[in-house]
């Protein structure tokens, strides 16, 4: 999950919301963000999925399986 941290951040910046905008966007905390962010959590399934449909990418390439 070394890559998930990269791709939430750069994804993030691509669309120049802050970690606080997303969490209301998304309705996920700022601190599990942040966190995610920091390499100090991963994700569960289900957060992954709401990450996917929010920024229009696939799981494959949110967790660096795919470029």
């Amino acid at each position: 999950m070394n890559k998930f941290a990269e791709r939430l951040k750069e994804l993030r910046n691509e669309r120049n919301i802050s970690q606080n905008e997303l969490s209301k966007q998304i309705n996920i905390s700022v601190a599990c963000i942040n966190r995610w962010e920091n390499r100090l959590r991963i994700p569960n399934i289900e957060s992954i999925i709401i990450l996917c449909k929010y920024f229009g990418c696939t799981a494959d390439y949110l967790i660096g399986l795919e470029d």
